[in-house]
């Protein structure tokens, strides 16, 4: 599974190349656009993303201890997201990030239990649902401009507060409770297109969850089999910057 999100990723990363060369090679020949913007002390823009998350999971010791559930693996969900975007120039190669985002998604936990449930089967799958507001925090590094074109990387952090959490629910009957608050690490790869009135940037970001959001609960069969539940993501972003 996890070689299958990678070769899906490295197509998609490949494809972006692909259309950024295709623009440099279509530069070269165009007028110079926006040519200020790169020695203003801050901009701003907005952002457009789509996801792909899930949970990374391990199992608890009672798993071995219990014969009800079989199988308790983490399944990939997809996921949107709006936000904002405040950009800081540092110097000729590095500016400063911040790119708050308010996030549309679920992620599911798919079991296989040896008994039958009256009204579930013997397949199973919890779906969690979040709204998450996520405060991303990154450090850019730029290439030099060739062109209406260029590359960027960056990494940082990341701070989440998840809206919907049901950590702390009291009628949880066969639920799995995830916290509220969540932070972890960043890191990523994007190109700028410039056009005429606005700087048009895809870009391709893994999210890496640090802490633990499994509120165990030892009653409930669905929750009692896990121990560590960690947030895992692949993001793609459209920025429109001006």
């Amino acid at each position: 599974m996890f070689l299958l999100r990678s070769q899906r990723f490295s197509r998609t990363l490949l494809m972006v190349v692909a259309f950024g060369l295709f623009a440099f090679k279509a530069s070269a020949q165009q007028e110079i656009y926006l040519e200020e913007h790169d020695v203003k002390p801050y901009y701003f823009g907005i952002t457009l993303s789509g996801s792909s998350s899930r949970f990374h999971t391990e199992l608890h010791e009672h798993f071995l201890n219990q014969d009800s559930v079989m199988v308790a693996e983490p399944l990939n969900s997809g996921g949107f997201a709006l936000g904002l975007l405040a950009t800081a120039r540092l110097n000729d190669r590095f500016e400063a990030r911040f790119n708050p985002q308010l996030m549309f998604t679920d992620r599911s936990i798919y079991y296989k239990l040896r008994y039958k449930d009256r009204d579930l089967g013997q397949e199973v799958t919890k779906k969690v649902e979040s709204v998450i507001v996520t405060f991303p925090v990154h450090v850019k590094f730029r290439s030099d401009r060739i062109g209406n074109f260029r590359v960027y990387m960056l990494g940082g952090g990341k701070l989440d507060y998840d809206l919907a959490s049901n950590a702390k629910a009291r009628m949880a009957e066969d639920m799995v409770k995830v916290e509220k608050i969540d932070y972890g690490v960043e890191a990523g790869v994007g190109f700028n297109f410039y056009f005429k009135s606005f700087i048009f940037s895809p870009e391709i970001k893994i999210s890496h969850g640090l802490r633990d959001l499994h509120a165990r609960d030892v009653n409930l069969k669905y929750s009692n089999v896990l121990d560590r539940m960690q947030s895992r993501m692949i993001m793609f972003s459209i920025h429109l910057e001006g």
